[in-house]
């Protein structure tokens, strides 16, 4: 993780493809890339950062140079964080707006596309803060489209500066390109630093900075000859980032206020303090499935972690897998004694067993119980990889009895290692107890991802915060537990006096065992030099920060005061017109009858939906619909799946009833990697990556405990040990291998394989020119859940009436369908209730998926 601050990013990303008759495509990457049919003639990102507030707008224009028409794609990467606020498409002098609709009705509007679980996927995960947009629309002969996208964001403080990072590869050499950035601080601009790899060689020279005492520009205009210099640049043009990195001037540790239009700022970050001493206990998973670089890194991080704790510092360590050890009972000072024989501990962590994470934070809150640390502040940092799966595994009982016993005394930080675990139960959990959840991503820089986080919350300066106001309403977030050096408290409300010249702040804390006061008075009158354009962006930032907060409340209450809050987020969203996870955003296309969904991922997650689908309504006025997954805790609504045949290629599996002769059957779009079978108590993974486009499976793993690893394709099946590796080839005479209970037999087509009590088979089809592998259950251990797409070994539903099944007490429109059954060598054909993806797995298809095999 790059250690300075929350990022904004921008990126221009175009791949152009042609659909008419006959088809044109054009790649990108390995393929040949033919640029002479589209012409992206103009591309431009204004980004304005006002009071760090950032609204960006992407323009692109693109000409098709066919004597026929052809469709043209638009694909952009914007932050995770920020919120689609609008997007126009123009032809021929006609615009097409998008509109923000309750997701509800956009979703009944699109009901039939919806319900198929097979829409676009047009926003999807690419890496660990981007998300991608795409669309396409179809262009006439010699005719333009502009596509312009405009998306919100408030930049975060961490470790002492902002970040704009600006990715562009249009993957074409453009005419008129062109990146303007305004940044305007009332307080100054204390520094301004311009890196990233489009800085370098031929194109430092399309970069001009110019700084005034409250204003920064940085403008980047390449020539076509300079897109082609860069240092990951090519003949295809630009392919890198801009990193634009600053700070403001904080001259007044009262903190810095605007005010606008009826409402206020309040951006607090003082620096002048003493370090408050802290307590802090690493509570760390060493359960099997960290085994291999995961244990490693964490190893390596936790080591210069110690190395960089002060010595007034009371430090705990505890490592657990089902079962819990600490290091030392007590919290000690952190002296280079102690420091060293706590390093020697860290060195020896190994990984073993299940994952008793209730156990372990209750004990991580006892240890702080047992040894009170007056005028410091505790902090608990919880790092796993996996669900609970040993001792309590029910997660909302672990929640209750971590919020019980830490009872708002101490932050709870929960760190998420790669993409396996449960993330959405860490987030409630760190919020639960005035935390945050971060992901740890399984990258080859996770032991600098660990030491960057804790960086962040290396140095309190302050404790017990609380903000006050007179004259205000509507106040966003007011207390907080600690603020950490290098990082920005922002407040931001309604004044509710039009008349009222003045606002009083306060803001009453902690700082190393007494209280601090601090208090600022500003008046109302003051007017805040900014573009016309952006005259309202205190009203918006309010209206962000509100809606981001109310979000993380629906994900903590229940019963009515959860409805509460989801309606009046649902009526900021609706009324500043962005998009967030109760609302969709609506965009009627020229071509009638043309229906693309697209669904916002969960963090950290990929969404491996295909790149277009078409779906038919009888409507006249249809279109896309842009959506965030739902959050938390909503009731999912299926609908009835279409008999027609799909849009694009699926993988279909067959899931037997319980008690019903009829089986079920469910569909998952193609190419994806599926998490196909897990049992992390156990240490077995199994993850199969689909044909690019057509059914089955071209590559299967099986990961077994700390050093077995099984990797079958559709020419041989390679077998490591952990010291020895040996391959066979498909339709060599058969072989047996047995050992420790790991058994492998090849015979004919098939591959049996057994690892401890979980046995699977792996089919390989020939039908036709058509070679793939199709995995199946043989047995599975009694009484335990497996993970995966395979892990359910059969379901129970009721047939209410017609063609509606009562599945886990929802509703699910099913429709009677045929499906040919790979599990078996004769791959016969069978009948079954074709139901929706998520009625049966209890989740969306990006929960189910992996990036690394």
């Amino acid at each position: 993780m790059t250690r300075p601050a929350l990022r904004l990013i921008l990126l221009g990303f175009f791949l152009i493809s042609a659909s008419s008759a006959p088809v044109k495509k054009i790649f990108t990457g390995k393929e040949t890339r033919k640029t002479q049919d589209v012409n992206i003639y103009s591309f431009y990102i204004n980004s304005t950062v006002t009071s760090r507030y950032a609204t960006t707008i992407i323009t692109s224009r693109v000409a098709n140079r066919l004597n026929e028409s052809q469709e043209i794609f638009f694909e952009v990467k914007i932050p995770k964080n920020a919120f689609i606020s609008k997007f126009r498409m123009t032809i021929d002098g006609k615009s097409y707006d998008g509109v923000v609709k309750e997701k509800a009705d956009a979703q009944q509007q699109y009901s039939q596309a919806v319900s198929r679980g097979q829409s676009a996927g047009l926003i999807k995960s690419v890496g660990r803060t981007l998300e991608e947009f795409k669309t396409s629309v179809n262009v006439a002969a010699l005719s333009k489209v502009t596509f312009e996208l405009t998306y919100e964001e408030l930049l975060k403080r961490r470790l002492g500066k902002y970040e704009l990072l600006i990715n562009a590869q249009p993957m074409q050499t453009v005419a008129d390109f062109k990146i303007d950035v305004h940044i305007h601080e009332k307080p100054g601009i204390s520094f301004l630093e311009v890196t990233g790899g489009l800085s370098t060689n031929d194109l430092a020279n399309a970069i001009k900075t110019t700084r005034a005492d409250s204003d920064a520009w940085v403008t980047f205009y390449p020539t076509r000859e300079q897109q082609t210099k860069c240092k990951d640049c090519d003949k295809n043009g630009l392919k890198g980032d801009l990193l634009i990195t600053y700070d403001v001037e904080r001259q007044n540790p009262n903190g810095e206020m605007k005010v606008s239009n009826g409402y206020f700022v309040h951006n607090f970050a003082p620096s002048d303090l003493p370090r408050i001493a802290k307590n802090v206990v690493f509570i760390i998973d060493r359960s099997g499935s960290m085994s291999g670089k995961k244990i490693e890194q964490t190893r390596l991080a936790l080591l210069k972690i110690l190395s960089d704790l002060s010595e007034d510092d009371h430090f705990g360590l505890i490592t657990f897998d089902s079962r819990v050890d600490l290091w030392k009972r007590e919290l000690l000072k952190a002296t280079k004694t102690n420091l060293d024989d706590a390093k020697s501990f860290v060195r020896r962590i190994t990984d073993r067993g299940a994952t008793d994470i209730n156990a372990a934070v209750l004990e991580g809150v006892n240890m702080f119980k047992r040894q009170p640390q007056a005028g410091s502040a505790s902090i608990l940092i919880l790092l796993t990889d996996g669900d609970p799966t040993s001792g309590e595994t029910n997660t909302e009982r672990i929640m209750s009895n971590v919020r019980k016993a830490i009872g708002s005394k101490f932050p709870l930080y929960c760190l998420g290692f790669g993409y396996d675990v449960n993330f959405d139960f860490l987030t409630k959990m760190s919020l639960e107890n005035n935390g945050v959840a971060r992901r740890i991503y399984e990258d080859s820089d996770a032991d600098l991802q660990l030491q960057g986080f804790y960086d962040e919350v290396a140095v309190p300066l302050l404790t017990d915060i609380q903000l006050n106001y007179i004259g205000v309403s509507n106040l966003t977030q007011t207390n907080f537990a600690l603020y950490f050096n290098g990082s920005e408290i922002v407040v931001s409300g309604q004044i509710t006096d039009n008349n009222v010249e003045s606002i009083s702040t306060e803001v009453i804390a902690i700082s190393k065992g007494s209280k601090v006061t601090y208090q600022n008075t500003v008046t109302t009158k003051d007017v805040i030099d900014v573009p016309s354009e952006h005259e309202d962006f205190v009203e918006r930032l309010w209206a962000y920060l509100t809606v981001k907060q109310l979000l993380d409340k629906h994900v903590l209450l229940e019963g009515p005061e959860k409805e509460a809050v989801k309606n009046e987020a649902l009526k900021l969203s609706l009324k500043y017109q962005f998009v967030t996870s109760l609302t969709s955003m609506v965009v009627t296309k020229p071509q009638e009858g043309d229906v693309e969904v697209a669904d916002k991922p969960k963090e950290g997650k990929e969404s491996h939906r295909p790149p277009v689908s078409r779906y038919y309504e009888s409507e006249a006025d249809v279109g896309m619909i842009y959506d965030y997954d739902e959050g938390p805790n909503m009731a999912p609504t299926y609908g009835a799946p279409t008999q027609s045949v799909p849009a694009v290629p699926n993988n279909r599996f067959l899931l037997p009833a319980d008690g019903q002769p009829k089986p079920l059957c469910f569909d998952v779009p193609i190419p994806h990697k599926l998490k196909l079978l897990q049992d992390s108590a156990l240490g077995f993974s199994m993850n199969g990556e689909s044909m690019a486009s057509k059914a089955g499976f071209q590559q299967i793993t099986i990961h077994y405990k700390t050093n077995h690893h099984l990797t079958i394709n559709t020419k041989s099946i390679n077998y490591n040990d952990g010291q020895n590796n040996v391959q066979y080839l498909w339709g060599q005479k058969r072989f047996l291998h047995n050992y420790e209970g790991i058994i492998l037999i090849l015979r004919d087509n098939k591959m049996d394989v057994t690892f401890g009590n979980i046995s699977v088979v792996i089919v390989l089809h020939k039908k036709r020119k058509d070679v793939f592998l199709w995995p199946a259950v043989r047995q599975q251990p009694k009484d335990v859940t497996l993970a995966g797409i395979l892990g359910k070994d059969k379901i129970s539903y009721e047939e209410i009436q017609g063609s509606t099944l009562k599945i886990m007490d929802n509703d699910v429109k099913a429709s009677w369908d045929e499906m040919t059954d790979y599990r078996s060598a004769s791959a016969p054909v069978v009948r079954c209730w074709l139901v929706p993806f998520q009625a049966v797995m209890n989740g969306e298809i990006s929960d189910f998926t992996v990036t690394h095999m």
